[in-house]
């Protein structure tokens, strides 16, 4: 199964993709240097594989690649980060315990 992962910049969302059909996405809206992820969502035909997983490491990565802290606004992104521990250093310091992560 091949997965993809794309911005799509005009929607403000990553689009996931799998063997070519589309099987979800997250909505972010940046703001400056930080993006909030607010949204994931991922299709009933997908769920189960750890798709969620798959696109938000990859939304997380390129967001970081781009220059953004995050702000995990959806609780699947928050949940991604507190079980991945280093991916808690995306988060800004300020923001961390009003998302119940780890300082």
């Amino acid at each position: 199964m091949a997965t993809e992962v794309r911005n799509n910049t005009a929607l403000e969302r990553f689009e996931l993709t799998t063997d070519g059909h589309p099987a979800g996405y997250i909505e972010y809206q940046d703001t400056g240097d930080e993006r909030a992820l607010v949204h994931t969502e991922i299709y009933p035909d997908f769920e189960g594989r750890g798709m969620a997983n798959a696109l938000v490491k990859a939304a997380l990565d390129a967001s970081r690649d781009e220059g953004f802290a995050i702000l995990p606004m959806c609780p699947v992104v928050q949940h991604f980060i507190t079980t991945h521990p280093d991916y808690i250093a995306y988060v800004p310091q300020r923001a961390r315990e009003l998302f119940g992560l780890p300082q």
